[in-house]
Order: C-alpha cells, then structure tokens, then sequence
C-alpha cells in the first residue's frame, strides 16, 4: 500500500494559481468544468502529487505538467483521442507505447507534445493518457513506430492508488 505523506485542501489564491496552471498544462478550462471556487483537496504520495474534488481525484502531477487522471471523464471527454485496435489494449494496459500500426482512428487535432487519450476500439473506454510524439496529421501517416508515450493507464500504480481512495 502507498504511504500518504502529506494531505491537505488548498486556500482560495492558491486554487485559483493550480487551476490556472492546470489548464495551461491541458488546455481544458478547468473553471467551465469545476467552476470558479471548488474545494481542492491536495494528497502527495511517493513523487506523485493527486488534486482531488468531491472526493474524486482528477489530475496527477506527472514529470512537470499536470495530466488528467482515467477517472476524470469530462476532461477526457474534451481532449483528442487515439482510438486503438483490440490487440493493442493489454500492451498499452502494461504501460506499452502506442504504436502506429495499433491505431484505427484519430479524432481531434493536436501537436507533438500535447497530451491524448488512448480509447479501445469496442467499448470506446479512456484505457491511458499518452503524450503525442507527432502531430495528428503525421500520425495518420505513419505506418510504423511508436507515436504516443504512455504516461497514464488502467491498472498502473496512480491508477492502484486512486482506486484506493474510494
């Protein structure tokens, strides 16, 4: 079990600073989600830092940057999507790289660098959070390679640790 060492809910400066941070990190509007006063509660574990909401915990402080956890679906919902075949989902649930030939669809338009959702191809369910190593349109080109690092997915340790905390 992952040990807490520090949790505690964050002043209304200092709410406003985070979000605006994490929507720059995103680029989801954090206030048309949560609006202009949420309570957000902070929990540290390991190097990981959790901003959680209602109980609910939201982004996870990864390498830097701010990046939305698998259980915040609106945020998901809002960001651009890699759509994988059926074979490639228990690679990329082990923390595999998503590669070029494993992708069926893009949806949305996004930049190297900026942050997607990996969804399977049946049910359509956010499986990881991946950061873009090319751009949309260059990604519908590729035929082979690695084009997303995983950085988030079903069944890693913050996804472990966030179950825990329901």
């Amino acid at each position: 079990m992952t040990k807490i060492s520090k949790r505690h809910f964050l002043k209304g400066k200092e709410t406003q600073k985070l979000m605006d941070e994490i929507s720059k990190n995103t680029k989801i509007q954090m206030r048309n989600i949560l609006g202009r006063k949420p309570k957000i509660e902070l929990i540290n574990f390991d190097e990981t830092r959790i901003f959680i909401v209602e109980s609910k915990a939201l982004f996870a402080f990864y390498k830097k940057s701010w990046i939305p956890t698998l259980i915040f679906e609106e945020a998901l919902n809002l960001m651009p999507k890699i759509i994988v075949d059926m074979g490639a989902v228990p690679h990329v649930c082990n923390g595999a790289d998503i590669m070029a030939p494993g992708i069926v669809e893009v949806e949305g338009k996004f930049q190297e660098g900026d942050l997607v959702t990996i969804l399977d191809e049946k049910y359509k369910k956010s499986i990881a959070v991946g950061v873009a190593l090319k751009g949309s349109e260059e990604i519908v080109r590729t035929k082979r390679g690695k084009v997303v690092k995983n950085i988030h997915f079903v069944g890693d340790k913050l996804w472990k640790f966030i179950k825990s905390l329901r």
